[in-house]
């Protein structure tokens, strides 16, 4: 295991035992750099991409949990960015049930960056199994559902990105934010059918 840990350090350009905040900070530079997003097309990028960030996981796996900044009395609620690095405390979790949500946000974190939406609504829906209270996790799990409906509607799959939109709200049903959202993704459904469908004839 140290070995595999002291090429994850290589692999990210880091000496080893390096911080938290040189971990993430390393991983953050590279992953910019090789992003499919920026490389659309190369396969070396891709895999390089792969790479740091499966050993930016078994790093940071390893590190110690730092405590996350106290919660304001009303938090933000992103929808259209992934929610922030660190995640809230919720004093109602064990400290082992905190530690494997962290561990899924940045799988989270990680299954965004790759499109893979599949595998992280399997991944979001487990959680909710294990923390049904976590408020957090029930707006991740929401957020999700919705990225993968954006994802269905670029690839013109219209019913099943209706299926998984509707899902998202019922799933956070008093998020104001996401019910913004997802109405103007229910607008653009509503325009590329309109433009796909034959003209009528006069």
């Amino acid at each position: 295991m140290h070995r595999q840990l002291a090429e994850d350090y290589r692999t990210l350009g880091l000496r080893e035992n390096a911080a938290f905040d040189e971990v993430k900070a390393a991983y953050r530079r590279l992953a910019r750099r090789y992003h499919p997003d920026v490389n659309p097309g190369d396969r070396n990028a891709e895999d390089r991409f792969i790479c740091i960030t499966q050993a930016y996981q078994r790093l940071v796996s390893t590190l110690p949990v730092r405590p996350a900044p106290r919660p304001s009395t009303q938090p933000p609620i992103t929808v259209t960015t992934p929610p922030t690095v660190e995640v809230l405390v919720n004093p109602d979790l064990s400290s082992e049930e905190h530690t494997l949500k962290q561990r899924a946000y940045r799988q989270l974190q990680t299954l965004f960056q790759t499109q893979r939406f599949p595998r992280a609504i399997a991944l979001v829906d487990g959680l909710a199994q294990r923390l049904p209270q976590d408020t957090e996790v029930r707006q991740w799990r929401a957020i999700t559902y919705q990225r993968w409906g954006r994802h269905l509607i670029r690839h013109g799959q219209y019913e099943k990105a209706r299926h998984s939109l509707k899902k998202a709200l019922r799933i956070d049903p008093h998020n104001k934010a996401l019910w913004q959202e997802i109405n103007r993704d229910f607008q653009r459904i509503e325009h590329l059918v309109w433009q796909q469908s034959p003209a009528v004839a006069p």
